[in-house]
């Protein structure tokens, strides 16, 4: 269970300091999908990386289990991050001087999964697993983040935009398969996007303005990735 009370965050000093977060209070239990929408400057992508422990909160508290982020040492946040999370962003973070599969196999040996290769397989990477990133198209080097992401098997899974650089037929393939895996694993899955209607796959979809929470809903029927429009 993640348990957030009051996550306040400012960006900016002095006259041009502006608060990101304004006090955002939820609790995401283990295992639940969430989406969260809102337009461009919400606070969506920072809402992620503060609960992530990419970056570091300014009031509140973030706690996983109990365990508050906010009292971690830089030590002890890398250490959480490494075992517990996995995370999917709209830039690709891929290693140029290391082809496709080494790329995932990094993922992979954080969590000492022997069985990765299947991955590459399931996001349609199984031929170009020696190619190295210069050599494959965005969509494909999403793709591969996506299997270096899940083959660590993270308890809590963090995405932003992870469908934003995929045609429909692929972006579809990819979601299918996160959510399938999610659902067999059980993992927690936080996802920001663009795409209203990829909320209809989630647990729940939680709207921002302004730094703020403003709908909190359960999503009464999930959809599959092949059932919502796009």
């Amino acid at each position: 269970m993640i348990e957030i009370k009051n996550l306040t965050k400012y960006y900016g000093t002095g006259e041009a300091r502006f608060k990101v977060l304004d006090g955002i209070s939820v609790r995401i239990e283990a295992g639940e999908s969430i989406v969260l929408l809102g337009a461009s400057g919400s606070g969506k992508s920072t809402f992620l990386n503060v609960i992530s422990g990419l970056e570091t909160l300014d009031e509140g508290s973030v706690a996983y289990d109990g365990k508050r982020l906010e009292t971690m040492s830089e030590k002890e946040l890398t250490a959480f991050r490494r075992d517990h999370t996995a995370f999917i962003f709209q830039q690709y973070y891929l290693l140029p001087h290391l082809n496709v599969e080494k790329n995932v196999k990094m993922g992979a040996d954080l969590d000492h999964n022997k069985d990765f290769l299947p991955l590459l397989e399931a996001v349609g990477l199984a031929e170009k697993r020696k190619k190295f990133p210069a050599e494959l198209s965005g969509g494909e080097q999403q793709r591969v983040a996506i299997a270096r992401a899940l083959a660590k098997h993270p308890k809590v899974l963090f995405l932003d935009e992870p469908t934003g650089a995929l045609d429909e037929k692929t972006g579809r393939l990819v979601l299918d398969y996160i959510l399938q895996l999610q659902a067999k694993q059980g993992f927690t899955m936080i996802m920001v996007t663009h795409n209203a209607n990829i909320a209809e796959t989630a647990d729940r979809i939680l709207r921002m303005n302004s730094g703020k929470i403003v709908s909190d809903t359960l999503n009464p029927r999930k959809k599959t990735a092949y059932e919502i429009g796009w």
